[in-house]
């Protein structure tokens, strides 16, 4: 499940997947945007996505679209079935169904679409369900399409028989971990929860969450599941889209051979739109166990996708939120300084809408404050309206947002699929952004009148544990039925026992996979290099696929550069940056960027502080002029300023409950040791911000700020000419000056292994970070290193680690193993979240899987460790992003502009003894620490069992220690 920060796009399919809790089956987020063509007709532009349906006769809908740039293809399977076609009592099925339609089918056996993914190279292969939909979508090398054909119709036609009882079982320990990792165990998971159960009926299939009920999915029987797909999971509730670079004439034979034959399923009846009930206001709070912040939601019903009011709703709840002149920002950051900023959305799904406000306040504010807060602006808005500019400024970036994602064709292919579902036409796509662009002041002003001014809502006030006299006046308690995780008291299981059934006929063998088609080739971007006067080294590639810039220009040295008694120097010189210039205030930078359909952001990291822009190609050169204000006129704000250090503690004191960073700052401090810059949080700590002046930032940007540091990436429908031009008033006024970056000592990586834990009390699940110091990205051994670890926990699902904690065992939703590095030496690290009650199992099993890795690691690993890194080849520049990404490691680490074939090389002449050399020399797990965050209480003395030694308790708490 993946919560996402809202943001308003002209498109509802696009919002739809984007403006709720998503269930996804990989811990991934994708973007969604579609094809454009854009026809000028006597100044006039209409948007226009090619496409082409067909119609199978058992119900099956196929959209086409063709798109030749990159030779890769997107496959997308979407099921007319999410949460609210479950029934109350018997929930999480359709999210339960996102899982198991990877695990196997009758044809590709055990493994699936997943172990096909890594042999031919596919990427994303993925799953979401919503309120109101299931999906399904891979991109793959167009050589792989028929074979991609082939397994998703096998998911239709050829699956149901494979699901046993420990099938079953394992998925559901795999779903309850889900569920722990997105809510039981993080900071306000609970508050969407108890936001719907309040805002719908109980009968209402938007009542309950899309992950549904644990005890619904552990009292499901194998014959309810089996039910549940043979109603919903059938040809004529399904769409098709083929997105990419192929034949619509072959493509449409494959589809008729391998679909044609699945039976049509009952006849669907649609269910009627049905909006949210709230008869009376209701204050509900709740004691968070990881919430060190009071947090105040305010939640009304609202309308449905693609009704006529959501998109004025839409443009209102960005104005009221979004920016530094938006009424809920004026008067909550600026006037009252009760919160670092507030967030609203309209939320739009196919059956109805909710409007959601949310503010978390800073430290021990009372939330009745933040709601005064809240009604002010409100009144605010009531007396002002939206100017014509500010509804021209927030129309402005559409023709941006639509150009955003072009280079994706699997956004494309999710946006085509979603219109066919809920509209009924994938050309809806080409009608929808004039509802948005037809929105006038009069409307914004009427949904607000409508919908939110003097209407019942539900608010919940979310506050630390014993700070319940934080929450809003007359608030009751709300009840939350918490899940009890006790030793040993799940059953035992082996998902790897086959299942025993009469297979599903059909005209033809199935078991056979199809043949690849063409292969691809691999054609690297064109990248050229240029240097300025002022030391600016600049690279770049041309790309006229769409009308747009993408460009950062990267400062280094970032949090390297700061004092010990000064960390956050860098984090917080970036962030005023963004913050007006000399002769713009925030609000009128924020403006001038928008006003161009743009985007700017300036952002430090460990090792660089970086500007980022994307922009049409036709405001590029205005886009730039506003950066090089930026970067050189600071404005230096003090209000702003003082702003941004309480916004920094606040996040630093989130993070003290977040088990996520608890691990990640712990884990720091014991591979880089307390006094290495790189042990430290780029934020800072709270003493740390809390010493740092204005004086302190306009020093460090004297003194680091340098043309002489800093490299230019730019990726786009712009040739190299017009860069070099576009950047002469930066050469002219940016004075270089030698700026030396500190080295720091070298970690070593421990010669014996040690266990350390950090108690959270009460904690659903162990947070687990093993590994230690390893390479450079710059070392010889660091892509070599790489390569090994792909079968190890680099992989996804073709990894060992997955495979065994997450489907043998069902311990956790998700793990992987990486090497991280840049010029400095970084780490290897395994980490994932595991139920609390097999903390010591997990780390037992991780250690039998690093023991054994060296030794049993095969040439058929080393073959399909092969077939993935090379053919993923083919879609590895795909997006502009990718392209950008590229020129950054070009630039950083001195590589050649066709170094992807250097490593197909090292992937080429790779061989099982190389593997493992390599295991044995930096995935050795007693040369490890290994870190454990969770509930000392329960876990902590059965880590002995480990056979490391003792563990070591990182803070101080209460729990009591057996000897």
């Amino acid at each position: 499940m993946t919560v996402i920060n809202l943001y308003i796009y002209p498109f509802k399919a696009y919002k739809q997947q984007f403006n709720f809790y998503t269930m996804t089956k990989r811990l991934y987020i994708f973007a969604f945007i579609f094809s454009i063509i854009s026809c000028q007709t006597n100044k006039e532009s209409t948007l226009e996505v090619p496409f082409k349906k067909i119609v199978l006769d058992n119900g099956l809908e196929v959209v086409f679209h063709v798109d030749k740039s990159d030779p890769v293809v997107a496959v997308e399977l979407m099921a007319h079935v999410g949460s609210a076609r479950e029934i109350s009592g018997r929930t999480g099925f359709a999210h339960l169904f996102e899982h198991l339609l990877f695990l196997e089918s009758e044809n590709l056996g055990k493994g699936g679409l997943d172990k096909m993914s890594a042999r031919i190279g596919g990427s994303g292969a993925n799953g979401s369900t919503s309120r109101d939909r299931t999906n399904y979508l891979q991109t793959v090398p167009s050589d792989a399409l028929e074979k991609m054909i082939w397994a998703e119709a096998d998911k239709l036609g050829w699956f149901i028989n494979t699901v046993t009882e420990p099938v079953l079982a394992k998925e559901k320990e795999v779903v309850k971990n889900e569920k722990r990792q997105r809510v039981d165990n993080a900071p306000y998971g609970f508050n969407q929860q108890i936001i719907d159960r309040n805002l719908y009926p109980k009968d209402h299939p938007y009542n309950w969450q899309v992950i549904g009920s644990l005890e619904d999915l552990q009292n499901a029987t194998l014959n309810d599941v089996k039910n549940f797909f043979k109603k919903w999971y059938v040809p004529n509730n399904a769409t098709l889209v083929l997105s990419g670079d192929f034949d619509i004439d072959q493509a449409t034979k494959w589809v008729k051979k391998y679909f044609d034959e699945i039976p049509r399923g009952e006849e669907i009846t649609p269910l009627e739109k049905r909006p949210g009930v709230v008869k009376e206001t209701k204050f509900l709070y709740y004691e968070d166990n990881f919430a060190r912040l009071p947090m105040l939601t305010l939640a009304w019903p609202s309308v449905e996708l693609y009704h006529k009011d959501s998109y004025a709703l839409d443009i209102l709840t960005q104005y009221l939120s979004s920016g530094k002149n938006a009424p809920l920002n004026k008067v909550l950051v600026d006037q009252l300084k009760l919160a670092p900023g507030a967030g609203m959305y309209n939320r739009s799904s196919e059956l109805a809408g909710q409007v959601q406000l949310g503010v978390r306040s800073y430290a021990n504010i009372n939330l009745n404050e933040v709601f005064s807060g809240v009604q002010q602006a409100f009144k605010m808005f009531e007396k002002e309206g939206i100017s014509s500019k500010d509804l021209n400024r927030i129309k402005a970036g559409i023709e941006t947002q639509f150009y955003n994602g072009l280079s994706s064709v699997l956004g494309k292919g999710t946006n085509l699929a979603s219109y066919n579902t809920y509209a009924g036409d994938p050309g809806f796509i080409n009608k929808e952004s004039q509802y948005m662009l037809n929105v006038t002041k009069e409307d914004v002003m009427r949904v607000y009148n409508a919908y939110i001014k003097d209407k019942n809502f539900i608010a919940t006030s979310f506050v630390p544990k014993g700070m319940s006299d934080l929450a809003l006046a007359n608030s009751t308690e709300a009840i939350i039925k918490e899940e009890l995780i006790v030793q040993g008291a799940e059953k035992s299981f082996d998902p790897k026992i086959a299942a025993s059934y009469t297979k599903t006929p059909s005209t033809f063998d199935r078991s056979v996979e199809p043949p690849y088609g063409k292969a691809p080739e691999l054609a690297v971007p064109k990248v050229w290099e240029d240097e300025l006067s002022n030391g600016i080294k600049v690279y770049g590639i041309k790309n006229d696929e769409v009308p747009l810039v993408r460009f950062n220009l990267v400062i280094e040295g970032g949090q390297l550069l700061e004092k010990m008694n000064k960390l956050g120097v860098a984090n917080l010189t970036a962030r005023l940056m963004n913050r007006g210039t000399k002769n713009k205030t925030t609000a009128e930078l924020e403006e001038a960027i928008q006003d161009l359909g743009a985007s700017i952001y300036v952002s430090a990291s460990k090792e660089n502080i970086t500007i980022s822009g994307n922009t049409l190609t036709k405001n590029y050169t205005k886009t730039l002029k506003l950066v090089e204000e930026i970067l050189l006129e600071p404005r230096w704000d003090e209000s702003e300023f003082e702003l941004l250090k309480k916004s920094t503690i606040n996040s630093l004191r989130q993070q003290e409950a977040n088990p996520n960073a608890i691990a990640q700052n712990a884990y720091r401090q014991l591979i880089y040791g307390k006094d290495n810059i790189y042990a430290k949080n780029t934020l800072g700590t709270m003493s740390s911000v809390s010493d740092i002046s204005l004086a302190d930032l306009k020093e460090y940007y004297a003194n680091f700020i340098s043309p002489s540091i800093t490299k230019m990436h730019v990726v786009g429908s712009i040739d190299q000419a017009s860069v070099i031009s576009s950047l002469q008033d930066i050469n002219t006024n940016w004075a270089s000056k030698e700026v030396v970056i500190p080295t720091f000592e070298t970690p070593k990586a421990p010669t014996e292994p040690a266990v350390y834990f950090y108690d959270v009390p009460k904690a659903k699940q162990s947070v687990i970070n093993f590994g230690a110091a390893a390479l450079a990205a710059t070392d010889k051994d660091f892509y070599p290193a790489n390569v090994m670890n792909y079968i190890l926990g680099g992989g996804g699902f073709a990894s060992q680690l997955t495979q065994e904690l997450r489907e043998g065992k069902g311990y956790t939703y998700g793990i992987s193993s990486r090497f991280s590095g840049s010029k400095a030496v970084g780490t290897f690290t395994i980490s994932s979240q595991v139920r609390t009650n097999v903390t010591l199992e997990s780390a037992l099993l991780v250690k039998k899987i690093l023991n054994e890795y060296p030794k049993n690691y095969s040439e058929k690993d080393l073959a399909t460790t092969k077939g993935f890194l090379i053919k993923s080849n083919a879609r590895a520049f795909e997006t502009m992003g990718a392209k950008l990404n590229m020129l950054q490691s070009i630039s950083a680490y001195n590589l050649k502009a066709d170094y992807i074939k250097d490593r197909e090389k090292i992937v080429n002449e790779m061989t099982v003894e190389k593997i493992q050399e390599l295991a044995n020399k930096y995935a050795d797990p007693t040369k490890m620490i290994w870190l454990f965050v969770g509930d000392a209480e329960t876990q902590l003395d059965r880590l002995n069992e480990l056979g490391y030694g003792k563990p070591t308790l990182l803070n101080n708490t209460r729990v009591k220690i057996k000897n």
